[in-house]
């Protein structure tokens, strides 16, 4: 028997449901387009991205102005999913965004596959053609289901309007429980158009859905028997005890046990960076401290994190001496990448609440280690090897700014309750290095799939979140490059004209910064496509001219959008243009700060090599100094 295509796999029509079954005569009567406008109203949804089209009409025409939802109209499909996950993100509820068929329903396709590396809750809604023209080639279709199938948690085609308000009563419930993840309703005209009853609250039909939230059998036991026999924990957390809302928890668990606190790049901010637990991040740009503390451990206990290859370096080599204890919801993950000695499979936050007690009462019975000792070592690495960006050849020559420098400045600067987002690449690793996270969800980044282009739209659902949530009063501050923010720049529009003022901080260094890093280190410097002639200086001296090369010139670019443009060359101009950014709230204010091209990331592990070899700077390898970790950095080994 021929097995079936994704599209009848995950059809909307209830099995056993055939499509020309009488529908329901009670309720209210009203079209599909109708009835996915009120489910998402019942269900609470309260904020929306999206940008329309022929065969998502329907719908559109059915967001009136006394829909109880806010729409926010983006400038391109991409952006209106990086804003949903923005939202996300900023608030801990549910992203939603409504695109139509064919070329917008594949833009869309990159922030799906994004949220679902980052497990960020989202609806994509999506149009598409009616049934009758499905599999025809029809202008603006696409295999939407077939097409992002492996890239979401769920997928559904629907094609009657009865079930219209059931599925996105379904997407929902599976988009915000278990792991989180983007879930898609592609929606037919024909459902759009056709007339149903519409009732709620809805009856869910997902037989074999039943997510494990609490941790079942001895396993929480036996973790605590781990920690009882440990001189050397780590608790290593990744983003999902952030989707959890488990900072408490972590917190609580770090003090109970007195083990470090080492994180992913989604989990910055779990517990505050000041809290003494903290070592910061780990892996290939994490901090010497919390690298070496993972080799060295010899208990790894893995907190909502997948051990991702930008964590763990060479995987038979990471963490070499641990025992590991793994909680994540998700149970592919337990296992995946890494054995497991006590593997738990539950809600982070949950599972915590319920290991913690246990934790305590081992304690009780057993004495706890004097842990004296790890802590000697690991504050001796975070002495030795701090986050910094003082030594010689950290610093510019051609007179341009320190990007570090410049992060650090805004960091300082900042307002305590400020939302970080950042774009992708270098200005990523300084963001999340350099600034300082005090509370958690206030910072915002694509981790898993590494999405440039990011940064602006995911921005502007940040700051609808804010707005939703604290009056605005939570402002959001975008760290990008100049390269990543080119990718999805038109979002200015939206930013200015739904009055979501940003604060936007380019660090133009007029190239791609983390692939010429890479050109420098392993291709003999040959910057092949990588430089951008954005802020590039410009030889000719002719009196009258700026000095640069700007195509395009982002303080033009921010006032063409409404924006209040900004340039910094130098650090007083930097520090005059910060404080005017925090000082302006009625609009989006970018500032583009000229910055040294030459500038590297700091510490760097090479892909695909241990984390053994890392280097804090080119040449000094805390962790292993002997001849083959002074090779790693030569090698491009996994690029």
């Amino acid at each position: 028997m021929a097995r079936p295509t994704p599209l009848q796999a995950f059809s909307g029509v209830p099995k056993g449901t055939a499509q020309n079954d009488d529908a329901p005569t009670t309720g209210e009567k009203m079209t599909g387009a109708q009835a996915l406008v009120r489910a998402l109203e019942d269900l609470g949804v309260k904020d929306v991205f999206g940008i329309p089209g022929g065969a998502i009409l329907p719908v559109y025409d059915a967001i009136k102005d006394d829909t109880k939802f806010r729409f926010v109209l983006t400038r391109h499909e991409q952006a209106a999913g990086h804003a949903a996950e923005g939202y996300a993100v900023a608030t801990g509820r549910c992203g939603v965004c409504i695109v139509t068929s064919g070329p917008a329903a594949t833009n869309l396709v990159t922030a799906i596959a994004d949220a679902n590396m980052d497990s960020i809750p989202m609806i994509a809604i999506t149009g598409q053609v009616g049934v009758n023209a499905i599999g025809t080639d029809a202008f603006q279709e696409a295999d939407t289901v077939g097409i992002t199938y492996p890239v979401t948690k769920h997928s559904y085609l629907v094609t009657r309007a009865q079930d219209v308000p059931r599925v996105v009563a379904e997407a929902y419930y599976i988009a915000t429980t278990g792991r989180p993840g983007p879930v898609v309703i592609d929606l037919s005209k024909t459902a759009q158009t056709g007339e149903m009853y519409y009732t709620w609250p809805q009856r869910l039909m997902l037989p074999g859905y039943a997510p494990t939230t609490k941790a079942h059998g001895r396993v929480l036991e036996n973790a605590a028997k781990l920690f009882s026999q440990s001189f050397r924990p780590v608790l290593y957390v990744g983003g999902g005890a952030m989707r959890s809302h488990a900072s408490k928890q972590v917190k609580e668990l770090a003090e109970v046990t007195g083990a470090p606190v080492v994180t992913t790049l989604n989990a910055r901010g779990i517990i505050p960076d000041s809290d003494p637990h903290m070592l910061g991040m780990l892996g290939m740009h994490g901090t010497i401290a919390a690298t070496g503390a993972v080799q060295r451990c010899d208990l790894l206990v893995a907190i909502g994190a997948r051990f991702d290859d930008r964590v763990t370096g060479k995987l038979a080599a990471f963490a070499p001496t641990a025992r590991v204890i793994h909680i994540d919801i998700d149970p592919a993950e337990i296992g995946k990448n890494r054995a497991v000695d006590v593997p738990i499979v539950g809600d982070v936050a949950t599972v915590l609440d319920d290991l913690i007690p246990a934790i305590r009462e081992s304690q009780a019975q057993n004495g706890t280690h004097d842990l004296k000792p790890w802590w000697d070592a690991l504050t001796k690495l975070r002495t030795e090897y701090p986050t910094s960006y003082d030594r010689p050849e950290d610093q510019p020559t051609d007179g341009t700014l320190s990007p570090q420098w410049v992060v650090s400045q805004l960091s300082k600067a900042a307002d305590p309750n400020t939302i970080w987002v950042s774009g992708v690449g270098q200005h990523q690793m300084w963001a999340s290095q350099l600034i300082d996270f005090e509370k958690p969800n206030s910072w915002i980044s694509s981790g898993g799939s590494g999405t440039m282009g990011y940064g602006l739209p995911a921005a502007l659902g940040a700051m609808v979140g804010s707005q939703r949530d604290f009056d605005g009063k939570h402002p959001v501050w975008l760290v990008d490059g100049d390269g990543s923010f080119q990718m999805t720049s038109e979002e200015l529009a939206a930013a200015t004209l739904d009055g979501t003022p940003l604060k936007i901080a380019i660090l133009n260094n007029s190239v791609y910064g983390m692939v010429r890093q890479w050109q420098t280190l392993f291709f003999n410097q040959h910057y092949s496509a990588t430089i951008l002639h954005d802020g590039e200086p410009d030889a000719d001296e002719t009196p009258g001219k700026s000095g640069y090369v700007n195509i395009p010139d982002f303080v033009k670019l921010a006032e063409a959008y409404g924006c209040l443009g900004l340039r910094a060359t130098t650090k007083e101009e930097a520090l005059a243009a910060i404080k005017t950014a925090n000082e302006t709230n009625d609009r989006t204010v970018l500032i583009d700060f000229r910055v040294w091209q030459d500038a590297m990331v700091w510490p760097m592990v090479p892909a695909g090599a241990s984390n053994d070899s890392v280097a804090y700077r080119q040449g000094i390898h805390p962790l292993d100094n002997s001849e083959a970790a002074a090779k790693a950095t030569l090698s491009p080994e996994g690029f």
